[in-house]
């Protein structure tokens, strides 16, 4: 079966409340009806109830929340002002951001469990989508570094866990120390785990394999895989590895032939954002991957990003994975 199904399957096993706030984005819309319409999860929109239902009559069944006059919007009102106290935030201030930036008002959501997730970023900024959830919801208190993801799902492939991946981080930190490297990759092999099901092999990628090259970056990495394996014994982790090392069996007996994960990773964590982003997109349009998120770990609630170029099915399948990760909270 195809891993995005399998995760729909999952999904609809333990149905969750997701928060769709971007109701202006068309795409948005479509993809709450038919994800709602399949029992993926229980979708709740943000908006004029009256505008939305006019836009689609099958709107009706699906849960709409308008921040003008809902009976929950006094009390978040409050509870966004004692929380943002210390940062001299005023019930005008708060009032506005509700009304106005329906991010805010879905992490409120999450906060008082009324729902379980959010799904963002179909036409805002990564930092639009976290900024109120990292100020609302804030970090999960086991993890130290809050950074993004990639699921890859790659057509006709025999690498990696028969063409899924994990790529990271594609989404935040754009150069991470060795410290927040090793971060990164214990949470992402939890991640894939979780996600996926399979036991992770997490290469941690570099221009050199085991010492092949020598640069200040390559150390770094070196580092961080040293780092990685202290911290997270529990998974197979290892570096520096180029990347035809790390997935290409063939490759890695030549350059790394004492590697447990050498030929075999499925989770892959790129030394800065610059690459990470790059490789995700190559792999996306060059091998016509599937390419889920951002996703988010190291929140304290599943809190998901999209890529403002995704396609219906792209949010549908973010959908079903947030309502995945809300199963495993």
């Amino acid at each position: 079966m195809h891993y995005i199904n399998q995760i729909k399957e999952k999904a609809k096993s333990e149905k969750k409340r997701i928060v769709l706030p971007e109701t202006m984005d068309e795409r948005v819309l479509a993809a709450a009806i038919i994800a709602s319409e399949e029992n993926l999860a229980d979708i709740i929109l943000i908006g004029n109830k009256g505008d939305l239902e006019t836009q689609d009559p099958k709107l009706k069944n699906i849960t709409i929340i308008d921040p003008q006059n809902s009976e929950l919007t006094e009390k978040y009102i409050k509870k966004l002002v004692e929380l943002r106290k210390e940062k001299g935030m005023t019930p005008e201030e708060a009032t506005k951001l509700l009304l106005e930036d329906y991010m805010y008002y879905a992490c409120m959501l999450v906060l008082d469990k009324q729902a379980d997730g959010v799904v963002s970023g179909a036409c805002h900024s990564t930092a639009n989508t976290l900024r109120p959830a990292l100020q609302i919801i804030k970090t999960d208190p086991t993890t130290k570094l809050v950074s993004a993801f990639f699921l890859m799902v790659v057509p006709n492939c025999e690498y990696g866990e028969n063409g899924v991946f994990l790529f990271a981080d594609c989404g935040l930190e754009q150069n991470p120390t060795s410290e927040k490297l090793a971060e990164i990759a214990g949470t992402s092999a939890k991640s894939f785990e979780r996600l996926v099901g399979k036991k992770p092999y997490v290469a941690m990628l570099s221009h050199s394999t085991k010492g092949s090259a020598q640069h200040v970056d390559i150390d770094k990495v070196v580092e961080a895989t040293k780092i990685a394996k202290e911290h997270y014994p529990q998974y197979q982790i290892d570096g520096e590895l180029q990347l035809d090392a790390a997935i290409i069996p063939e490759v890695a007996q030549s350059k790394a032939q004492d590697s447990q994960v050498a030929g075999r990773a499925n989770v892959l964590v790129f030394p800065d954002l610059d690459s990470g982003n790059i490789g995700y997109k190559l792999v996306q349009r060059l091998a016509k991957a599937e390419a889920y998120g951002p996703l988010t770990q190291g929140i304290n609630a599943p809190i998901n990003d999209l890529s403002r170029g995704c396609s219906i099915e792209d949010i549908i399948g973010v959908i079903a994975i947030t309502a995945v990760q809300a199963q495993n909270k």
